[in-house]
Parts: C-alpha cells; sequence; structure tokens
C-alpha cells in the first residue's frame, strides 16, 4: 500500500509502454498555493481555523487557503487570500487568477476550468511574510 492510496489522485498520463504518471490534489493545491503568493500584493493565504491551528503548532501547510476540485481534467480551485492594504484588489485578483492558470496547466497539463479568489483579509505590515 502506497501513501498514494489514501489521497485522491489523477492519472495525467497513461502510456501502456511506459506506465502512469497520477499526481494528488494536495499537489495541485500547494502548485495554486505557491503560485498565488508570488503576486505583489498578496499577504498569505488566508485558511480555515484548522488550519490556522496547525499552523500555530509549527507544521507548515503549503496548501492552505486552497480548495481543488478536478472532474474529467477539468480543475476548479477556491483561493482565500490576504491582500496588502493599499492594493486594488480587482487587479491583485486577476494576477493571481493568471499565474495561478498558468502554473496549474504548465505544471500538470490538466485543463483549468475556474479560479474563484475569495479576499478573508486585509494586512497593514508593509513587508512581505
Amino acid at each position: 500500500m502506497s501513501e498514494f492510496d489514501n489521497r485522491t489522485t489523477y492519472t495525467i498520463q497513461c502510456d501502456d509502454n511506459i506506465g502512469e504518471v497520477k499526481i494528488a490534489d494536495e499537489v495541485i493545491a500547494i502548485i495554486a498555493g505557491l503560485a498565488a503568493t508570488e503576486v505583489d500584493g498578496v499577504a498569505s493565504m488566508a485558511g480555515n481555523i484548522t488550519n490556522e491551528l496547525v499552523s500555530k503548532l509549527g507544521k507548515k501547510n503549503l496548501s492552505k487557503g486552497v480548495v481543488v476540485t478536478v472532474v474529467a481534467g477539468n480543475v476548479k480551485v477556491d483561493l482565500s487570500l490576504c491582500l496588502y492594504y493599499g492594493y486594488s484588489i480587482p487587479t491583485v485578483s486577476a494576477k493571481v487568477q493568471e499565474k495561478v492558470k498558468s502554473a496549474i496547466e504548465n505544471m500538470t497539463g490538466l485543463n483549468v476550468e475556474d479560479i474563484n479568489v475569495r479576499i478573508a483579509g486585509v494586512s497593514f505590515d508593509n513587508k512581505k511574510n
């Protein structure tokens, strides 16, 4: 029994002569989270109360604030973000959508159908964490 058996995975490539390539939904979430935090104006990802407690206990959760749904090779991503004060929410959100879409499609080959951005907070700290 491998660690993949307990996770939701998607086959992204299958060749009977070589084998198959599977990707876990958590990997897609990590790609989305990292891409989103690279956008200027994004202070951090915003998670639910469970994610906040886990991060306070010292465990880093790279998929915090990201929910991924994959149906028939089409990806839907829901992101919760905290932005820095003074940045345009529509502008930063559009950049996040573009960057996340590009990162997921380039790294996995899956088609990104939707990227929904929820602004969960505003940070008044001018320095990026």
